[in-house]
């Protein structure tokens, strides 16, 4: 599930040099979302497993897929796509990019931005 289907803008959700390989980063919007830097690549995707409400931030990372701790279920980072049971439904995917060291996020209008960011 992409955001492309509804109305969007970019917000500044950390420094690029925040990021570490292979960790997720949760980031306080409502709803939450977190951000991960895997195999070289940027990643944001709402940061609430779609089995169970459980941060994905807290996961192990690999090979762009992020497994949530709690019952073990698998989202791909670059489809949203839930990999393996228990979570059978995708959790959504935003686009993301840099601006020197600032990585922002292309969230839906509706979501919640705290001002520090």
């Amino acid at each position: 599930m992409t955001t492309t289907d509804v109305q969007t803008r970019w917000v500044r959700l950390c420094k690029l040099s925040e990021l570490e390989d292979d960790e997720g980063l949760r980031v306080a919007t409502t709803p939450p979302v977190s951000v991960y830097r895997s195999e070289g690549e940027l990643f944001c995707i709402d940061d609430t497993c779609t089995h169970e409400d459980y941060s994905l931030a807290e996961g192990w990372v690999e090979n762009c897929v992020v497994e949530c701790t709690l019952h073990m279920a698998k989202f791909d980072l670059r489809s949203g796509r839930s990999l393996c049971p228990p979570a059978v439904t995708a959790v959504r995917v935003h686009e993301v990019r840099t601006e020197g060291d600032a990585v922002l996020a292309n969230l839906p209008a509706t979501y919640t931005v705290p001002e520090e960011n």
